[in-house]
């Protein structure tokens, strides 16, 4: 409840100073937090991940790209259905609780397990929480913002994830730095860390009625239709997130690149993960204000130039630090460009009733994306080698940036 009176309080000042309500709520703030402490429990994990699957268990490139391609893809199975849900009861914080305990009980699990099935199946489990609970969430987020500050405020959100996604390879790092082939480890720690964010959520996040109390200050919803989501600006939105996605191949291929040429990346390989998010947290509300004032369509599709850039820096035949870290970098600005932006630009052109249904879908195209693309990259590695599969999707993502750009080009002038 003091959250959700502090929201009010800010925009009140605002109002009778006659200031547009520019500054993020503490809703947002605290759901980045949660996000955060989530981040740092997924993070660790993902960071050992090609370490751990190709070392550890002696697992060939096809089965982790099959197991990253499921960290990357399979929330896709439920996210509609999260929006859906969200939309449907107006029980938006309590749907985003059912899917952080899901990925904190997978935790659990994974302490005790071994194999490829074994492990993909928990991979799987802790990505289905992440899909019921990540359109209920920005739902949220929109609902606490104004048409002023979206773009801002995912972006702050934003920020607060990275620093656990930036954390948890950190932790990470040190654990294994401390206790060589301490995965389970990693594990306990993950745990601990996914049981506070869901604790905070439940406890200090408002529900039901603070997000009807946002969305009323926006217009009076509509009943929600799933008909509704064939509005042709989201259509288009979705298509060009979609062929995106594909060409986004996973970040732990990338660093499998950058290990196999670079002595500095092999033996920092765990802090390539800080990197990207370090990257991702400098960049992520600059980026966010950009896409307010220049247009988050433009910016989500150009942010994908970064990619292009990256996928360079790795197929480049020098390695060393400064390459490495200019990948890093890149790929930081990739993602702060195109994930909170998408989230608020979906959101924007859902319509009344479906905020969270509308950002479902265009999260759900993504996710299918990139489980095709990662499970493809990992085959076309097996196949060609990985400088050649490299520059095949870097050819493939140059092409598909103008003639996509094009295509969204009627969403430039949508504004929130």
């Amino acid at each position: 409840m003091y959250i959700s009176l502090s929201d009010r309080r800010d925009r009140t000042r605002a109002s009778r100073r006659g200031e547009p309500a520019t500054r993020v709520s503490a809703t947002v703030i605290t759901l980045g937090i949660v996000s955060m402490l989530t981040d740092i429990s997924s993070e660790s994990v993902a960071s050992i991940l090609p370490l751990y699957i190709t070392g550890a268990l002696g697992l060939s490139t096809i089965a982790y790209g099959f197991i990253d391609g499921l960290y990357q893809g399979v929330s896709a199975i439920v996210r509609i259905g999260g929006g859906w849900a969200s939309d449907r009861t107006d029980h938006s914080k309590w749907v985003a609780f059912a899917g952080y305990a899901l990925s904190a009980g997978t935790k659990i699990v994974l302490l005790v397990v071994n194999g490829f099935a074994a492990v993909a199946t928990v991979i799987a489990l802790d990505r289905l929480g992440k899909g019921i609970r990540t359109a209920p969430r920005d739902a949220l987020i929109t609902a606490s913002s104004t048409t002023t500050n979206l773009g801002r405020s995912f972006g702050v959100h934003r920020m607060l994830d990275t620093i656990g996604a930036a954390v948890g390879p950190l932790l990470a790092f040190v654990i294994l730095f401390l206790i060589p082939q301490g995965y389970h480890v990693v594990f306990v720690a993950s745990l601990a860390f996914a049981l506070l964010g869901v604790a905070i959520l439940g406890l200090l996040v408002p529900g039901r009625r603070a997000a009807r109390e946002g969305r009323e200050r926006v217009a009076p919803r509509a009943p929600f239709r799933w008909r509704n989501l064939t509005d042709p600006r989201l259509r288009r939105l979705i298509l060009a997130a979609g062929v995106l996605a594909v060409l986004t191949v996973g970040d732990g291929f990338v660093y499998l690149v950058l290990q196999d040429r670079s002595p500095f990346a092999a033996q920092w390989f765990p802090l390539l993960y800080v990197g990207t998010n370090v990257a991702f947290f400098l960049f992520a509300v600059p980026l966010g204000r950009v896409a307010d004032r220049f247009g988050r369509a433009r910016v989500f599709v150009l942010g994908h130039v970064a990619l292009l850039a990256a996928y360079a820096c790795a197929a480049l035949p020098v390695g060393g630090a400064v390459v490495t870290v200019a990948c890093l970098a890149l790929l930081g600005a990739f993602y702060a460009a195109t994930d909170g932006v998408l989230a608020a630009l979906a959101g924007e052109l859902a319509p009344e009733g479906s905020t969270a249904s509308g950002i479902a879908a265009a999260q759900t195209v993504v996710a299918v994306g990139r489980l095709v693309g990662s499970t493809g990259f990992g085959v076309l590695w097996f196949a060609v080698g990985r400088e050649s599969a490299v520059l095949i999707v870097a050819a493939a993502l140059a092409v598909a940036i103008p003639v996509l750009f094009v295509l969204v080009r009627p969403l430039l002038r949508v504004q929130s």
